[in-house]
């Protein structure tokens, strides 16, 4: 992978991380296509049993790389073309549709701002550990853009059509607290500690029951879109496959003798 983005796996996680530092991890060609393959192998990989999102230095993502977008910009009005916008289809959807639909647990390390379609990565993940320095801002608005990398999706689903609204019409920064209480982070903890507490919420998911994992995202993501009759189907189905798995097979095991189950992840 280029360096724009590290990859490295250890013990069933999967840490890939935003390396940009000088520019606040703007998402220039060569950082999105490294983060979208980065995703892709890492939802691909049976190894992989949770996944970190996270980032070096002050910055989560400010998104977009507008210094190389005001470039690509100039190309197209000089030939004529409209080919700069489907960064969308060609990077922005690929990576959100990975992290979103893989079959296990995926964790943001959100270190700083995580603007943009920053900001639309860590909603895309399951679960985001957060600074208390960091903020969020979907600033599409800002730049006289609409919303993009699944932000209109996922945002009203964690607080609500009205405050989505709001915040994608009038871009701000929301600070941490204010993100916690909103329902965007699920955990706030010190700057100091974010890097350590993010591992050790993603090791924790890696050593869990992974197929299971994989079932609880496919349920919510199935019940957003269907119907109270529906979705029971679906969990009739996501359960009878889950009671089936040898990780269910050990939990039981290890309750009934007061153990501590040690998942095989399957």
């Amino acid at each position: 992978m280029a360096d724009t983005v590290l990859y490295e796996v250890t013990d069933g996680l999967a840490t890939i991380t935003l390396n940009r530092p000088d520019a606040m991890n703007a998402l220039n060609t060569e950082a999105k296509v490294a983060l979208r393959d980065s995703v892709r192998q890492a939802a691909a990989d049976p190894a992989v049993r949770a996944v970190l999102l996270t980032a070096t230095g002050r910055a989560f993502c400010v998104g977009q790389d507008l210094k190389e977008h005001i470039g690509l910009l100039n190309e197209d009005s000089e030939r004529g073309e409209r080919r700069t916008m489907s960064t969308v289809r060609e990077h922005y959807n690929p990576i959100v549709t990975a992290l979103a639909g893989m079959p296990k647990p995926v964790v943001a390390g959100v270190n700083g701002v995580a603007a943009g379609a920053g900001a639309g990565f860590a909603l895309a993940a399951d679960y985001r550990v957060v600074a208390d320095t960091a903020s969020f801002n979907t600033s599409f608005a800002g730049v006289a853009l609409t919303a993009d990398s699944g932000v209109s999706w996922t945002l009203p689903r964690l607080i609500g059509h009205g405050r989505a609204a709001d915040l994608l019409l009038f871009p701000r920064n929301v600070p941490a607290q204010e993100a916690y209480e909103l329902g965007i982070a699920n955990k706030v903890v010190p700057a100091a500690e974010l890097a350590a507490e993010a591992e050790a919420v993603a090791r924790r998911l890696a050593e869990g029951p992974t197929a299971a994992y994989a079932a609880i995202k496919e349920s919510l993501a199935f019940a957003a879109g269907h119907g109270l009759a529906e979705t029971l189907e679906k969990e009739d189905e996501l359960q009878t496959r889950a009671g089936a798995s040898e990780d269910h097979g050990i939990a039981v095991a290890a309750f009934v003798k007061k153990e501590k189950p040690e998942y095989l992840g399957r």
